[in-house]
């Protein structure tokens, strides 16, 4: 399993918000660029990225501070927050990031997501991001009536990177992360599922690799906030 550390971007800052409410936002650090680089010397091999307000607004906000991070670090970064067009995928993968990950296009325009994969082999992931079973889209603020599973099976032949699956009730509330249902979708659809949404200790990672068939992790608040040692995140995900 792989680690992704989290960087969520608001109003150029680094931010973890509740259950994805924009003004439930706690800064953590002002200088993107700076986190991604602690991130990378203490051993990570990618970093993930959401630019929030991009999210919301359908278009790239904190293009500034995305590129602060790409000049920053050599590792790679994965982005998602309001990429909901071909021209956007292509101009963030021109300027450096590895791999887009689009999350309401993939429910409103599918056909894109199966282009963008064409386009850019290796390089696309779809976001799932969940409240209770059903996809929510538009920065979570819009509930759709399409089940995770069968968001999963548009996709399932389409050459997606990987998926990552974020339950909604759980994310920035660290109450530990949803391990049978993001089991439960890596065990239904052939592509590769990232966990995301409530990751608080150890024991959830240890969690998550147990059930087996889950790619990799991505965390934020526990990581900030001390509750999760990055250290020994890394040693326990790269153990045998």
């Amino acid at each position: 399993m792989i680690l992704y550390p989290a960087i969520d971007l608001k109003d150029g800052a680094c931010v973890r918000l509740r259950q994805g409410e924009m003004d439930q936002a706690t800064v953590f650090n002002q200088d993107p660029g700076a986190q991604a680089k602690q991130f990378a010397d203490a051993g990570c091999d990618w970093v993930h990225v959401v630019d929030l307000n991009g999210a919301f607004e359908g278009k790239p906000v904190n293009g500034a501070a995305v590129d602060a991070i790409l000049t920053a670090v050599d590792v790679p970064i994965q982005l998602g927050g309001g990429i909901r067009s071909l021209d956007t995928a292509a101009d963030w993968l021109e300027r450096g990031v590895r791999r887009v990950v689009l999350g309401t296009v993939a429910v409103k325009d599918p056909e894109m997501v199966i282009e963008a994969c064409r386009r850019w082999p290796g390089q696309v992931a779809v976001g799932i991001d969940a409240r209770g079973g059903y996809v929510a889209v538009e920065g979570w603020a819009e509930q759709s009536t399409l089940s995770v599973f069968d968001l999963a099976a548009r996709f399932e032949d389409a050459g997606v990177a990987a998926i990552v699956y974020t339950d909604i009730d759980r994310d920035g509330m660290m109450q530990g992360v949803n391990v049978e249902a993001t089991a439960s979708l890596a065990e239904k659809t052939a592509i590769p599922v990232i966990a995301s949404g409530g990751i608080a200790s150890l024991d959830d990672l240890r969690a998550l690799k147990a059930r087996g068939g889950i790619a990799g992790a991505i965390s934020g608040r526990a990581l900030y906030d001390g509750r999760l040692d990055i250290g020994a995140a890394l040693a326990e995900l790269k153990a045998a």
